[in-house]
């Protein structure tokens, strides 16, 4: 039987309340949009990789990546497209490193084909830049071992499971979600801490997401018993 240590440290459960707000840069070229994705803040970039995450949580999966979308329905270059739609965010530990590898992707592809730099979205159809604005929240749940964690996920809202999954690894730049961290440095979980680092979010819906992760800290309890 395995002991369960209480936490160096509680774990308060955050909760989030999300806005979206124009910045006025509107892109109707492949060229207009490099040229703005080098410059709009680390939010706006967020906001276009995660909005459907965000505004969908209960729907499936793999949220489309909006400059991906833009490019392929407005401008019909369906392999740029592809190309985007296919960065594995996942692999990323801030969002300039996510930013920096789709600017690649489409300066390589400009080289290769110059005549995409001539085409233009219809008025209609121009990419405006949204940037993401959040507002982090403590919640009442404040825990201090792995039972009382997980009795508390059980409960706590879909928006404080991506607050502790998304926002903090990749917007607030922590490099690992807050689950495994806390696990990791204040309980001494570390091998439960892994298994919950090395899922990849962006394949489940937030409930389903849960499931998982409580799945994998009950059965690391029935252990403890």
């Amino acid at each position: 039987m395995d002991k369960l240590n209480k936490g160096l440290e509680p774990f308060t459960f955050y909760s989030r309340l999300h806005l979206s707000e124009l910045t006025g840069y509107r892109a109707t070229t492949l060229v207009e949009l490099l040229n703005f994705m080098r410059e709009v803040s680390d939010a706006c970039i967020y906001h276009h990789t995660h909005r459907f995450l965000q505004q969908h949580q209960f729907l499936s999966p793999e949220p489309p990546n909006d400059f991906a979308h833009w490019i392929s329905r407005a401008l019909g270059e369906d392999t740029l497209g592809e190309m985007l739609a296919s960065i594995d965010i996942i692999q990323f530990c801030t969002l300039d490193e996510l930013r920096q590898a789709m600017i690649k992707e489409i300066e390589a592809y400009l080289k290769k084909n110059p005549r995409a730099k001539k085409k233009f979205a219809n008025p209609d159809e121009e990419f405006h830049f949204i940037k993401a604005i959040s507002f982090f929240l403590p919640t009442q749940y404040v825990v201090h071992n792995l039972k009382e964690f997980a009795q508390a996920l059980e409960v706590v809202t879909v928006d404080s499971i991506y607050f502790h999954i998304f926002e903090a690894r990749l917007r607030l730049e922590k490099g690992v979600n807050d689950f495994s961290y806390w696990l990791e440095t204040s309980v001494g979980e570390n091998d439960l801490a892994k298994q919950i680092s090395q899922l990849d979010p962006y394949t489940y819906t937030m409930n389903d997401l849960r499931t998982k992760i409580l799945k994998l800290i009950n059965k690391r309890l029935t252990k403890s018993n």
